[in-house]
């Protein structure tokens, strides 16, 4: 699949920004197939977090995102960029066959499934069923990432984990078996 023209040319831009102001510790990069379809599904920590993905890898990642990115003169930057915009205050059922359609022709998407910032006390809110949806529909892997630490220089680490499948097209089920692995991906920077 084609990537939009201004993701090839901001790209290496906020990819040098992001290097000098963050340099973040990416652990599993090789996890992200170099060609092909997937869904990258993990916590969400800041605002910054989709930037964090599309620095784990060269290839265009298609970010489900509120839709309030969508709109205004910022919404042009991110319309551009390939966002696929949700309204988080319905069932927003556009969603789930935007982002088939793209998987469909080979693309990666990120998906933030606790649906906004964590900004409670537990390790991850409960994840909302979206990313292993379009997974089973499309037969695409999951490669459950994590986030963590603060977003200054030198203090955030990024983690990928292995591309697995669902096994099954119970929704409920899978999500808890993503959920498991984004905690383990989370405990496992925090023994970094």
């Amino acid at each position: 699949m084609r990537e939009p023209l201004f993701y090839k040319i901001i790209r290496p831009l906020l990819y040098i920004w992001f290097k000098l102001k963050i340099n973040p510790t990416v652990i599993g990069k090789e996890n992200i197939p170099i060609k092909g379809r997937c869904v990258l599904a993990g916590n969400h920590t800041n605002n910054l977090d989709c930037f964090s993905l599309g620095y784990g890898t060269k290839r265009c990642v298609r970010f489900v995102a509120k839709d309030e990115l969508a709109k205004g003169v910022k919404g042009i930057f991110f319309k551009m960029m390939g966002i696929v915009p949700v309204n988080r205050k319905i069932h927003d059922k556009s969603v789930i066959p935007t982002c088939v359609k793209y998987l469909n022709k080979e693309a990666i998407m990120g998906i933030f499934p606790e649906g906004t910032i964590n900004r409670t006390k537990d390790i991850i809110m409960p994840f909302k069923k979206g990313a292993v949806v379009m997974a089973i529909k499309t037969n695409s892997p999951i490669v459950p990432f994590a986030i963590n630490g603060k977003y200054k220089k030198n203090e955030l680490k990024i983690i990928f984990g292995k591309p697995y499948y669902p096994k099954t097209e119970d929704a409920e089920k899978e999500i808890e078996i993503l959920e498991d692995k984004v905690i383990d991906l989370i405990k496992r920077l925090g023994e970094k």
